[in-house]
């Protein structure tokens, strides 16, 4: 049940374009562990031993297994009320978080994602290393943009987490072809 889960996400943000071959990861919260995806692992073709149980707060011997963003997945379950994560690097999404400080969804997506803020702006961005600013800006929002690197997007299960990223992507190729006809989006509505 938990692997076609994972199966099922993973494979639709490959098929989509929403990750490459080996990046972007998955986790659920169960108790006091987290179920994360594998180090290196291909969401598209994700298999049982591509699911690593390892702590929330603590190691254990599967914890160097775990995606490198294993850092962030710990502090958002540690901070917030999620019970799934998803980190994808959806490309309109990326484009935009290099020029823009906030993302607002110029379309019907707005009351589903709200403002999506970009954290990391003038920061050096490393696997995992802005956990703490992630996990806190996910205490008032549902999905946040890494300045250059992805998007990390909470639910109570991962099909809802999933939900956010797509509508965030569909709503950035919006604004990003708008961009390019140059037209003001604010005068669309």
């Amino acid at each position: 049940m938990i692997l076609s889960q994972f199966q099922s996400v993973g494979r639709d943000l490959s098929s989509r374009g929403l990750v490459s071959s080996h990046s972007g990861n998955l986790s659920i919260r169960l108790g006091e562990n987290i179920i994360i995806t594998r180090r290196g692992s291909q969401l598209g073709c994700l298999n049982e031993n591509d699911l690593i149980e390892t702590g929330i707060s603590k190691n254990n011997r599967a914890t160097p297994l775990a995606s490198v963003e294993l850092p962030a997945h710990r502090a958002i379950f540690q901070q917030t009320v999620a019970q799934a994560i998803v980190h994808a690097h959806p490309p309109h999404a990326i484009a935009l978080s290099l020029t823009e400080t906030e993302i607002v969804p110029a379309d019907e997506w707005l009351p589903v994602i709200g403002r999506v803020p970009v954290l990391g702006l003038n920061m050096e961005i490393t696997p995992g290393g802005l956990a703490d600013i992630i996990a806190q800006a996910l205490k008032e929002h549902r999905i946040v943009m890494v300045h250059g690197h992805g998007s990390f997007a909470i639910g109570q299960l991962l099909e809802e987490a999933y939900s956010f990223t797509t509508a965030l992507e569909a709503s950035c190729q919006v604004s990003c072809l708008l961009k390019s006809l140059q037209v003001d989006s604010s005068r669309n509505g």
